[in-house]
């Protein structure tokens, strides 16, 4: 299974496996937006627990590589 490519540039992982995005609105007609607005929107956010599901799904193997960043390599030995 392939990762979405769109995904992939879109999230990234916590160490804790929580799922970082970044909000919208923030690209483009920051005049008319209050200074406060546009400073809050360039902090990062997490995703929602009922959009988890579809983004891991999107990003399996992304996940898989950051999990491995965090816990290693899984041991070829399955009793370990």
């Amino acid at each position: 299974m392939k990762t979405n490519a769109a995904a992939k540039k879109r999230f990234s992982f916590t160490g804790t496996g929580k799922i970082k995005r970044k909000h919208a609105y923030h690209s483009h007609i920051l005049t008319k937006k209050s200074t406060k607005q546009k400073r809050n929107l360039c902090y990062s956010g997490t995703v929602s627990a009922a959009d988890e599901a579809k983004i891991i799904k999107e990003t399996v193997v992304s996940l898989k590589k950051s999990l491995r960043k965090v816990y290693g390599k899984p041991s070829k030995n399955r009793y370990d």
